[in-house]
């Protein structure tokens, strides 16, 4: 896939409507609505700056949560939940879209730029419509939640077209959606010129820089619950990495595949040949497949269990929750000296206190490794940030979803919609 795409610099919007697709999809208090996090907003402000700085009008657009966007679609929803048809009122719908408005994050934007941000009550209607034409260079519109409108999941040709048709040039600037081919990350540029924004941008160069053209050695540190997650991730790193380490869940059934007993340890049992495979093919490249070799095990799945180290075998009663010391030695040692590392994924049970050692010995080793170091969304991301190490990671990439399907060499809809350098 081309990451070299031409970014907001290469645009001339001077004077023009701008259609700026942005990630507000912040987390919030569930009882009041509040923003509990505004990191995606402040990471968007460098590209709405400079936009409105070089005399563009901006309209921007975001989706906010999983709003079911018609009543019929909500009803099945809640029938699928067990619900009776007949208690679902049309009332608790327009609630349940009310809670994923996107009018906090207008008065958090207002609050950040110091300048009043118009709201659109609704996306492509009479309002934003009327909002977008009367725009001038310099003034920023939020759009509602893109997802209140169906046709936004579907790729609706006619919601793209409507989009589009309020503006003369698109930026996309949330990576967090790039994997998605939905009307506003990649339907919209059928019908505008389409760029990246300087967040997009950062990605593409970083991330693309380090899959195409790796500073060695070159370490993978892949972990999280199920192969079936990383299966393509593994495939495509180990045609580029120098090493791959494999922690977290995932890992089990790997030692499984290897002869060990993994007692009650999450296993796909389907995955044992391909992780057999993996191993083989690692081994004929030439490339370090690094597994743990001592785990913290626990009785139960709880967050009160007692860890028990184990080294080898897992007894039949007993389930691996965290990589132990041997591993850490070992991960930590695979990682001095390498020129790139990317992590994505935990080492154990991250959110019980008792297992999260591995996931935060592996954080300080990247911290401390010199190397370039990529951290891919999600818990990793959020392991990172939560043990101080943020500052010390050379990029912490924004999109979850987006940064794995990178690192699968998967081509991103909402990257290849854009102009080509």
């Amino acid at each position: 896939m081309n990451y070299n795409k031409k970014t907001v610099y290469d645009a001339d919007v001077k004077g023009k409507k701008v259609l700026l697709r942005c990630d507000f999809n912040v987390p919030q208090d569930k009882k009041t609505g509040e923003i509990t996090s505004d990191k995606r907003i402040v990471a968007a402000l460098p590209t709405i700056k400079y936009l409105l700085e070089q005399g563009a009008a901006v309209i921007a657009c975001s989706h906010l949560g999983k709003p079911v966007a018609t009543f019929d679609g909500y009803v099945k929803k809640q029938v699928e939940k067990g619900r009776n048809e007949a208690d679902i009122t049309r009332e608790e719908w327009e609630k349940s879209l009310k809670k994923l408005t996107l009018a906090p994050v207008a008065k958090r934007l207002s609050e950040l730029l110091g300048m009043d941000v118009i709201f659109a009550t609704d996306t492509i209607g009479e309002d934003a419509k009327a909002k977008a034409a009367a725009l001038q260079p310099g003034q920023l519109l939020l759009l509602e939640n893109l997802r209140f409108a169906k046709g936004e999941t579907k790729n609706d040709p006619a919601f793209a077209k409507a989009l589009a048709d309020m503006a003369e040039v698109f930026v996309s600037d949330a990576f967090g959606t790039v994997h998605r081919a939905h009307a506003s990350t990649a339907g919209v540029a059928a019908y505008l010129p389409a760029y990246s924004g300087l967040l997009v941008k950062k990605e593409l160069d970083i991330m693309g820089k380090a899959l195409d053209d790796p500073k060695r050695p070159f370490v993978a540190v892949l972990g999280g619950a199920k192969v079936s997650d990383k299966i393509n991730v593994i495939n495509n790193l180990l045609e580029k990495a120098d090493t791959i380490i494999i922690g977290g869940g995932m890992a089990y059934t790997f030692k499984k595949a290897q002869g060990y007993e993994i007692g009650t340890s999450l296993l796909e049992a389907d995955r044992i040949d391909y992780a057999k495979d993996m191993i083989a093919k690692a081994e004929a490249k030439g490339v370090k497949f690094l597994l743990p070799v001592d785990n913290y095990c626990a009785a139960e799945f709880s967050a009160d269990a007692e860890p028990v180290l184990v080294e080898g075998n897992i007894p039949a009663d007993l389930m691996g929750m965290d990589i132990g010391p041997k591993t850490v030695e070992l991960f930590s040692n695979a990682v001095k000296g390498a020129g790139t590392i990317v992590w994505n994924g935990p080492m154990g049970v991250f959110e019980f206190e008792k297992f999260a050692n591995g996931t935060k010995a592996m954080a300080k080793a990247l911290a401390e490794s010199g190397a370039i170091t990529i951290v891919g969304g999600g818990d990793s991301a959020a392991a990172v940030e939560k043990l101080g190490f943020a500052d010390k990671i050379t990029h912490i990439s924004t999109g979850g979803g987006a940064s794995l399907e990178f690192l699968e060499g998967k081509e991103l809809p909402g990257v290849a919609c854009l102009l080509d350098a």
